[in-house]
């Protein structure tokens, strides 16, 4: 029998695979926003973060470039954060909501937090090289966290780099099973052939949260119903 694969933080902070991203997250780091000026920046890729038996998985886009690549946690010092850290808290995923430091005392429940792209990107927008590159980590981890029973995929591109990962690693099980991506759809479902749950939801970026695209009430709808899925 196979051993359980381990969470691979060591070799995704080691990562330089990506000469433009390692050079924009340095850059970020070295110049910094004028308000973080008296902060060092992490600067470096972000792992993962929460409980290594989550039943939640929930997978993102990327570290926000003085964010996660300031603070060194994943959703940590951005109004992306704010909102899901707040969600994460009123459904009793996380024993606070607060979420401006890795020190900061923020502990999961449940819950293990990951991105597609483990570098902050310019512009948020990774290259498909360079998703490709760090799928390896996000295949990893879905490995690693054996006890998922809901994976909530953030948008849409959270969605595409998932997918193939999440149908392989089904097929392996199951090679008969017909699997079709599912379309995004807030608060729209998926249930695979080995019993998880892909839930989805619109990322919580300032882009959809200031236009009202996604409000507080159907974000935490989404962590409602991850509440059932595990009862």
């Amino acid at each position: 029998m196979a051993l359980p694969q381990k969470l691979p933080s060591k070799e995704i902070i080691a990562c330089n695979s990506c000469p433009r991203l390692r050079k924009y997250c340095l850059g970020i780091a070295k110049t910094k926003r004028k308000s973080y000026l008296h902060e060092t920046y992490w600067g470096k890729p972000i792992t993962g973060f929460g409980d290594p038996k989550a039943r939640m998985m929930i997978i993102g886009l990327a570290p926000a470039a003085h964010g996660a690549n300031r603070t060194g946690r994943i959703f940590t010092g951005d109004r992306s954060g704010l909102w899901l850290y707040r969600a994460l808290h009123k459904a009793g995923f996380a024993n606070q909501s607060t979420y401006e430091r890795a020190d900061d005392g923020l502990k999961l429940n449940d819950t293990y937090i990951t991105c597609v792209v483990k570098c902050a990107p310019p512009d948020n927008k990774p290259t498909p090289a360079e998703t490709a590159r760090c799928s390896k980590f996000l295949e990893q981890e879905l490995h690693a966290l054996t006890e998922v029973k809901v994976l909530l995929v953030l948008g849409q591109i959270g969605l595409s780099a998932a997918w193939p990962l999440i149908s392989d690693q089904v097929l392996k099980k199951f090679p008969d099973a017909k699997l079709k991506k599912p379309k995004l759809k807030h608060g729209g479902e998926m249930t695979l052939p080995d019993g998880r749950t892909i839930l989805m939801s619109f990322h919580p970026s300032q882009q959809n949260t200031f236009t009202g695209r996604l409000t507080e009430p159907m974000f935490d709808g989404v962590f409602e119903r991850v509440r059932d899925l595990l009862r």
